[in-house]
């Protein structure tokens, strides 16, 4: 990664779990061989039809970014992906810019729900 141009990066680790990949809440990020994002959903992507051993990454909603794609990305138009799924990560993929997306050991979560919040506090309780 130190020898090409990244515009644009983000973070993924694998999904911990069947409650993880089923939930619209946890998104999903499918890659190519180099470790950049095919496609992010809500969805069980990708879908293990036969192949349950297959490894299914969640997105960390770490990002990075150059200043000069930071100003392209603000400017560029919400596209239909964004709009369908409310992730504005699609909105560089609609472009045809790419992401480059480094699995990582990392398994945090976010809040952005109130599941998630109770989640964070019965963590917070446990250490205290």
């Amino acid at each position: 990664m130190e020898n090409e141009k990244v515009d644009m990066a983000t973070l993924c680790c694998p999904v911990a779990d069947e409650r993880e990949y089923v939930d619209p809440n946890t998104v999903k990020v499918v890659l190519d061989r180099s470790d950049f994002a095919l496609y992010f959903s809500r969805s069980p992507i990708p879908f293990r039809r036969t192949d349950r051993t297959v490894t299914v990454y969640k997105h960390v909603g770490i990002y990075g970014y150059t200043g000069s794609f930071l100003e392209q990305f603000v400017a560029m138009p919400r596209g239909i992906l964004e709009e369908a799924e409310s992730l504005e990560q699609l909105r560089v993929l609609e472009h045809g810019c790419r992401i480059r997306v480094v699995p990582t050991a990392y398994n945090g979560f976010g809040i952005d729900t109130e599941e998630d919040l109770l989640r964070a506090a019965q963590r917070l309780a446990v250490r205290t």
